[in-house]
């Protein structure tokens, strides 16, 4: 049986410079993302399209979600396989490619997940798992450009490290 899930936040502009929109660069791209109970998200434009560097934009979010989505999955696949993870740490990186109309699209994402497994862990069932939390990331199902993931397995304290 199929359920359905909504997610709902209030994101409110707060770039009002005292003439709204009057003109391209008469206001700033600022605005937050909150939701009753949680810590507001102080968000802009890409510095590209005049944001605030300081502030979180829409397209690292995205890659965010993405990256948080595959990494939740495989907590959750490892722990019920009995694959132990004892570190995780991923540096995703998404490519965007701007049109000359100002429309653009992303062309991919790819995680890079360093994964410490336990002493004596599974490295090809933990390498597997990382095909199966792909397949299982609602995030990932939902957009029309590639997501890849190029996992390294091994000791982030400096240890050795296998890499896929």
């Amino acid at each position: 049986m199929a359920r359905t899930h909504r997610y709902g936040m209030t994101v409110t502009w707060t770039g009002d410079t005292g003439t709204g929109t009057s003109g391209y660069r008469a206001y700033e791209r600022a605005h937050e993302v909150s939701g009753e109970g949680k810590p507001v998200i102080a968000g802009s434009a890409d510095p590209a399209f005049r944001g605030d560097p300081a502030r979180w934009n829409p397209e690292e979010l995205l890659v965010a979600s993405l990256s948080q989505c595959h990494m939740l999955w495989y907590l959750g696949l490892c722990a019920a396989e009995g694959v132990v993870v004892t570190g995780y740490v991923d540096r995703p990186e998404g490519t965007m490619t701007e049109e000359r109309d100002g429309s653009g699209r992303f062309q991919e994402v790819v995680l890079r997940p360093e994964v410490t497994l336990a002493p004596g862990a599974d490295v090809e069932r933990a390498r597997a798992l990382h095909e199966r939390a792909h397949e299982m990331c609602f995030i990932a199902s939902s957009v029309s450009f590639p997501v890849r993931h190029e996992p390294v397995f091994g000791n982030l304290g400096g240890g050795s490290s296998v890499s896929l």
